[in-house]
């Protein structure tokens, strides 16, 4: 196991699901990673619900609110990138081609954020830590582990993410044929990905899907469809990489599951 005590600026740092039934959720996700919970009063009838692993952050978790819900969000799981000003990065998202959905604003004493829509409409948020640094653990089952951009115009997005955060783009041009899977490196740490948009279903808007680190993606896979999932993506190997399977929790919020493969 690895504690997290910083996150590298540029790096996947909190992992939030909006849903429309946080105690399903609770249940859902405890019994899938084994996350504990601790609760945090957000005002009248709202918590927000802190998952936990090994006594760390590993997620949180929080109802869509009545105007989220009358615009139309649907549940789903929002990543958060670390960055040391929220107001410089969202300032400079705006710049080089991004909407600013919501202006920075203080989160009480744990930290500063925005939301951010990237120019393809993939939405994701901005942190800059006070108190909260974000995750506390990682490479253990149950935690994010990586990130894929799902976007109808690959080059657009890349060259935004690279202008605002200085990610390294590289595409799998050793592959025999090339897969045309575009790898994010963030300093020297391998984050996540852009996928080629050959299998992608164009009606689907641009978005962020999180993976999860499991020992098992078909034990795991098994026990979400008991528990009410259902999957966009059985579970398929990827050679030499892992095996992984994308899944709707039973209020539709959409996640992925990964299995490294052993290290020869």
């Amino acid at each position: 196991m690895s504690h997290i005590e910083k996150h590298r600026p540029g790096s996947f740092c909190w992992i939030e699901l909006a849903t429309t039934d946080q105690d399903a959720a609770k249940k859902f996700y405890g019994s899938l990673f084994g996350w504990g919970v601790n609760e945090f009063p957000m005002g009248p009838g709202e918590v927000y619900t802190i998952f936990r692993l090994q006594g760390r952050d590993a997620a949180a978790a929080y109802t869509l609110r009545p105007e989220q819900r009358s615009a139309g969000v649907p549940p789903h799981w929002m990543i958060y990138i670390a960055v040391d000003s929220a107001d410089s990065t969202a300032k400079r998202a705006a710049e080089v081609g991004g909407k600013v959905l919501a202006p920075p604003f203080d989160v009480g004493t744990f930290g500063r954020m925005a939301v951010i829509q990237d120019p393809t409409g993939a939405t994701f948020a901005l942190w800059q830590p006070k108190e909260n640094r974000g995750t506390g653990i990682t490479g253990e089952s149950g935690t994010l582990c990586w990130a894929d951009l799902s976007t109808p115009d690959p080059a657009r997005a890349g060259k935004f993410y690279s202008d605002l955060f200085g990610w390294k783009l590289t595409d799998d041009t050793d592959d025999d044929p090339p897969s045309g899977y575009v790898h994010i490196q963030n300093g020297e740490d391998f984050i996540g990905g852009i996928p080629p948009t050959t299998h992608r279903d164009p009606k689907m808007p641009a978005h962020w899907l999180a993976y999860f680190l499991v020992a098992n993606c078909d034990a795991s896979a098994a026990k979400a469809k008991e528990l009410g999932a259902n999957f966009y993506l059985q579970p398929m190997t990827m050679e030499g990489v892992g095996r992984f399977a994308v899944v709707a929790d039973p209020q539709r919020a959409v996640f992925a599951i990964f299995q490294a493969m052993p290290r020869k």
